[in-house]
């Protein structure tokens, strides 16, 4: 072999063993756990096991609770550093610093209150902190009722009434126009209901913030009753995010029979005191375009009474039809 040949391949070979010293320096090194510096939702962190996982979707709004276990490691002073539990009051335990409250802070909150407590206890003059989050405390929150996938969902950090209803599929079709939340106040349970339907744009529950301990129900939507002279008489759903008309109800019931006595259709409602009133509705105006059509409440009933005249005429025409048939079956 040659001496070009022979250096040759001493250059390779070096060059070979360089590359995978290259990649390591020039790739990120990412920590046992989610660091609170520089971390934001979507990225990956690497857990102790050595596989990477998935920063969680609502990492960028959390915040410290109860229970978490917070990696903390001080620049240049190791003996500082170390592994601290958070405890039932959101303080860790801190040595030669004592207790510091981290609870309900992001973690570059916690950091600066890390630093800012190492300077007052005279502890180091230009401490240099940072946290990473090794183990977290999720919550549990239920939904119940009339979406499509009802059950317990585990949060790290409050979501928006919006996000949970998204997360359980939505309404299903049996769903009311009202969302129920059920939290603690002072311990006394508390109930806000709050308009939705399948076809809202969201905006009405946006805002409204789902919390630790809260429970999430999404009622079945209000039952009206259509009876007397309609195709099909029978309980149908307020399915309109919970409103419906006179007019919709009968078109539910797929409209009048020829017996209808339109003129004294009427809707009876149950009271408060359990006495009944009764509403007269003008068919003639509804359906002429002059009247709007009344709304209709859950467990109302809109009657469509028989009209004696027409019933008369009508089975009086439908003798004269089986006669007529008949008197032509003879004559074949």
């Amino acid at each position: 072999m040659s001496n070009a040949t022979r250096i040759g391949s001493i250059f390779a070979a070096l060059l070979i063993s360089a590359v995978p010293f290259a990649l390591a320096q020039s790739s990120p090194q990412i920590g046992a756990s989610i660091s609170g510096a520089g971390q934001s939702s979507g990225g990956v962190a690497k857990q102790s096991s050595g596989g990477l996982v998935a920063v969680p979707e609502d990492f960028s709004k959390l915040k410290i609770a109860p229970g978490f276990l917070l990696s903390i490691q001080v620049y240049d002073v190791p003996e500082l550093s170390g592994q601290f539990r958070v405890d039932d009051a959101g303080n860790i335990s801190f040595p030669l610093a004592g207790l510091i409250h981290v609870g309900e802070s992001t973690m570059a909150e916690a950091r600066e209150r890390v630093e800012a407590k190492l300077i007052s206890a005279q502890v180091i003059r230009h401490p240099q902190v940072s946290i990473n989050i090794e183990q977290y405390s999720p919550f549990i929150v239920a939904v119940m009722g009339e979406v499509q996938s009802p059950g317990r969902i585990q949060l790290l950090a409050p979501h928006s009434l919006l996000d949970i209803m998204s997360q359980v599929g939505g309404m299903t079709p049996l769903a009311g126009g009202v969302i129920q939340v059920r939290h603690l106040v002072d311990g006394k349970a508390i109930t806000e209901s709050y308009r939705y339907g399948r076809s809202s744009d969201g905006s009405s529950i946006a805002n409204v913030i789902i919390r630790e301990g809260d429970t999430v129900i999404v009622p079945r939507a209000g039952i009206v009753y259509v009876l007397g002279a309609v195709v099909r008489p029978g309980a149908y759903l307020m399915q309109e995010d919970g409103r419906l008309d006179v007019a919709q109800a009968l078109s539910l019931a797929q409209g009048l029979t020829l017996q209808a006595g339109v003129r004294t259709i009427r809707v009876v409602r149950r009271n408060a005191d359990g006495s009944f009133a009764e509403y007269p509705i003008s068919y003639k105006a509804i359906s002429e375009g002059k009247q709007l059509p009344m709304r209709l409440q859950a467990q109302d009933m809109v009657y469509v009474p028989l009209s004696k005249l027409k019933t008369v005429l009508t089975n009086g025409a439908a003798l004269m039809t089986q006669a007529a048939s008949l008197t032509i079956y003879t004559v074949k």
